[in-house]
């Protein structure tokens, strides 16, 4: 069942993942056949709730309607919780949390959903509700998420996690993916697909955060091997093998791969095949080529190739990557 759905508020709460479970759950599309929701905002502290951006939020501290709610969604707002259970906003000051942190797990006891949004992982973490699960938030985050609840197992690559009856999403936009999920799953895919269809926005998606991550280039200050790196940068379709790489810095092969992981932090092979993700990436975005030809000038070789490595390290497929990512068509 899923009727009723209630959102705590947190101190410094984030419009836009408000506005997602608003937009989903908060909207009348009865004129289409789809369910209408008993959807209300509740303060998660007494204190008055303002969001980021400097407005109030005029909503009641009435905790007791999450007695009995099928589905509690925890947004985004504030900075993190903290490990005793306070929550620490921007300003500094504490608001103690464990009222709602009661009301959280008795919600997960009695079977009802709860969710989080982005930084909301923090309140069901400092509530005991990722132990032992598998969870995410935004990928900036995540190594935070772990540090502070190291029984929980995080994981930044996608998009949503469901744990049972725990749910948890990555950050912004991945908030729309994991409320969509849940509706899915507890009313099916008509009824997920007719929400998704008025709010313009696909159903589900592929992939996960990695392809969202920027990988920065490891910077090199060795003059041996920087001209190196730069030019391999320039030749990624060339035989680019250890033998070959050492002999070009007169180097023995063992000096060299013990060199170039010194200086960069990885292997020359890793870092041989992350440059050609990414550069496999920028063709995907601005070119009309195929995976296989695109896989070619990348020295790949072949597209199975670099699917393997796309899915390494960017967690969907070289075609579901174009797909989310190609601008307006064009060649070269």
């Amino acid at each position: 069942m899923l009727t009723k759905v209630v959102v705590p508020l947190l101190p410094l709460t984030e419009a836009f993942e408000l506005g997602v479970a608003c937009e989903v759950f908060g909207f009348d599309r009865s004129d289409e056949g789809l369910p209408v929701y008993d959807f209300s905002l509740i303060a998660a502290v007494p204190e008055p709730i303002r969001t980021r951006f400097g407005y109030d939020i005029d909503v009641p501290y009435d905790l007791d309607r999450l007695d009995d709610a099928d589905l509690i969604v925890v947004s985004a707002g504030g900075t993190a919780a903290s490990p005793d259970g306070t929550y620490v906003c921007g300003t500094g000051d504490g608001y103690d949390l464990e009222p709602l942190a009661e009301k959280l797990r008795a919600a997960v006891a009695r079977g009802a959903r709860v969710a989080s949004l982005c930084t909301g992982a923090f309140v069901l973490g400092a509530a005991g509700l990722l132990d032992g699960r598998r969870c995410t938030t935004h990928w900036r985050h995540a190594a935070q998420l772990a540090e502070r609840f190291p029984a929980a197992t995080v994981d930044s690559n996608v998009l949503y996690v469901q744990d049972d009856n725990v749910y948890t999403s990555a950050g912004t936009a991945a908030g729309i993916d994991l409320c969509l999920h849940i509706v899915r799953s507890a009313q099916g895919a008509a009824v997920a697909n007719g929400i998704a269809r008025r709010m313009v926005v696909p159903p589900h998606r592929d992939g996960g955060q990695a392809q969202y991550v920027a990988v920065p280039v490891p910077e090199c200050d060795s003059d041996t091997l920087a001209p190196l790196i730069d030019w391999i940068a320039e030749n990624l379709r060339e035989d680019l093998s250890v033998d070959v790489l050492a002999a070009r810095v007169a180097m023995s092969p063992r000096t060299f791969a013990r060199r170039f992981q010194a200086e960069t932090g990885t292997t020359p092979a890793r870092w041989i095949s992350d440059q050609r993700v990414l550069e496999a990436q920028r063709l995907l975005e601005s070119t009309d080529l195929s995976v296989d030809a695109v896989a070619t000038r990348v020295g790949f070789g072949s597209a199975a190739v670099l699917r393997q490595h796309f899915l390494r390290l960017r967690r969907t497929t070289p075609q579901s990557y174009r797909r989310t990512f190609r601008a307006a068509p064009v060649s070269v």
